[in-house]
């Protein structure tokens, strides 16, 4: 049941909503908590009913664990790691059968000849956030941090819908004390403010990313089939699959936030404006945050962080990163891509200097197209199937597949030995580059000049900043822009709930819902 859906808008979702509303005004808060896990567990029934069974034992698992380590730091904390090195054996092990488990007898096989082979595993949605999230709690609880908990309040902190399936990965006190804050915002007000985020979320997705897709899956099915994309095409189709991931991802963020809004519940920010990013330190505190502020605090941390030295310091850069881009998923294509970052992490550290007092710094324009520049350079293996199709683009993006002219042009350049063997006739495999090329522009003043969706509700506060994390901090935008609930706006809304409807037929899942 997907977000972008008709059985999720238009008879879930209100479902759920009047029957949670009905039972907290009616005083039965618990019940209200209740119905959202069922709710939450019919959600996730809905890909596979089978698979719901290994959510609740999952959910089990990590509870009786988590009560565990709580009571044995009340009482001896020393005795509380043994415990705690089995609850993450546990959710790792889960994590790398059912993700890694093909991954690792298929390279296995490759490597030394053999021909193991495991049946096909499916990959149950979501287990990449859900296990994090539980790991998240296993480590807090070992550390005291999480307090004492009851099984419905937990199963609902893991399967709450509106963040079950990609994220944003939360901590427990973040949002479980707010379902029994006294002083939420009345239900029309949350409804409001909650629809119109879902709405906007829906609008990036529906008409802005799955347009873009169109034009970067012509290219990259091209290039599976053997064909070498020239400079233009290569570029075209690169800064498609960017706006892509870029509004997919802002879009179900979006959708996220709004949802829990409607129940009251400020999730936290997980995207904020990431292609403003004037650095690749700066890109990864405002994409996915949830998922940095995770491998920062249980990974990066864990392994020494900045206290060993700046050639440590600099290995566990690598290694967290590379391991982010495995979690993403089993291939050699998301490895590299992880290294590619962990690279550019590195090289802005030694440009940099001292955090604190940098050596140096670029003109913020030039520090911002640079650093978009590599993100999309980045987002090559990420998009493609296999390392060899990313090689060939890459040549592509470097010119060194020529340029393709329509061929009156290209006849212009015949006379020049060297540009005719550079430049050669024929057709781009991108769907009408004329209006992709708009649409790029569009896009660009999109990212780059207008605020995004937490700044345009900083009214309203829809969501949590994190910590550490600036570019959380919502701003009002000008007074102009900023949202109220006026009948300018409604009529917006109203629109775009027109648009949105009449797309729901050409349903695509969320790219992270892959992984």
């Amino acid at each position: 049941m997907l977000f972008n859906s008709y059985e999720f808008l238009f008879f879930f979702l209100p479902l759920t909503w009047i029957g949670f509303e009905l039972l907290v005004r009616a005083g039965k808060s618990r019940a209200g908590i209740a119905w959202l896990v069922v709710a939450s567990g019919i959600f996730y029934a809905s890909w596979n009913e089978k698979l719901l069974l290994l959510l609740v034992g999952s959910l089990i698992v990590n509870f009786v664990i988590g009560r565990l380590l709580n009571n044995r730091f009340a009482t001896n904390r020393r005795s509380s790691r043994p415990l705690l090195v089995v609850g993450l054996a546990f959710n790792l092990g889960l994590l790398g059968y059912f993700k890694y488990a093909n991954f690792f007898v298929d390279n296995f096989n490759a490597g030394f000849g053999t021909d193991l082979f495991l049946s096909h595993i499916v990959l149950p949605i979501g287990i990449s956030f859900f296990t994090f999230q539980e790991i998240a709690f296993l480590v807090d609880s070992a550390r005291g941090e999480a307090g004492r908990k009851n099984f419905l309040d937990f199963a609902l902190f893991v399967t709450f819908f509106p963040q079950l399936i990609a994220g944003p990965i939360v901590h427990y006190n973040e949002v479980m004390p707010q379902f029994s804050d006294p002083n939420r915002k009345p239900a029309f007000q949350r409804l409001s403010i909650g629809l119109t985020i879902l709405l906007v979320g829906l609008v990036k997705k529906l008409v802005i990313a799955d347009t873009m897709a169109v034009h970067a899956t012509a290219l990259f099915d091209a290039v599976a089939m053997q064909h070498e994309p020239a400079l233009i095409e290569s570029w075209l189709a690169t800064l498609a699959y960017s706006f892509q991931i870029y509004f997919d991802f802002s879009g179900y963020s979006d959708m996220a936030i709004g949802l829990g809004a409607m129940f009251g519940i400020r999730l936290p920010v997980n995207f904020a404006s990431p292609y403003k990013a004037t650095s690749i330190t700066d890109f990864w505190q405002r994409w996915h945050i949830t998922l940095s502020r995770f491998l920062r605090d249980y990974l990066y941390i864990a392994m020494g962080g900045n206290r060993r030295g700046a050639s440590r310091r600099y290995v566990h850069l690598m290694v967290t990163m590379v391991l982010g881009g495995i979690w993403h998923g089993a291939a050699w294509t998301f490895a590299l891509w992880g290294a590619l970052h962990g690279g550019l992490l590195i090289i802005h550290r030694l440009w940099q200097g001292d955090p604190k007092n940098p050596r140096r710094r670029l003109p913020v324009w030039a520090a911002r197209v640079l650093t978009f520049i590599c993100v999309v350079l980045a987002w090559v293996p990420f998009r493609a199937p296999d390392i060899e199709t990313a090689l060939v683009v890459y040549r592509g993006l470097f010119g060194l597949n020529g340029l393709i002219l329509p061929e009156g042009i290209a006849q212009l350049f015949a006379a020049v030995p060297v540009l005719s063997e550079w430049i050669r006739p024929g057709f781009i495999h991108v769907a009408e580059p004329g209006r992709l090329i708009l649409w790029i522009v569009v896009l660009f003043v999109v990212v780059w000049l207008l605020p995004n969706t937490h700044q345009w509700m900083a009214r309203n506060s829809p969501a949590l900043e994190s910590k550490g994390y600036p570019a959380t901090a919502a701003v009002d935008a000008s007074p102009f822009i900023s949202w109220r609930p006026n009948a300018r706006y409604a009529l917006a809304m109203a629109i775009a709930l027109y648009i949105c409807v009449v797309k729901l037929n050409d349903v695509s899942p969320f790219i992270y819902f892959q992984f």
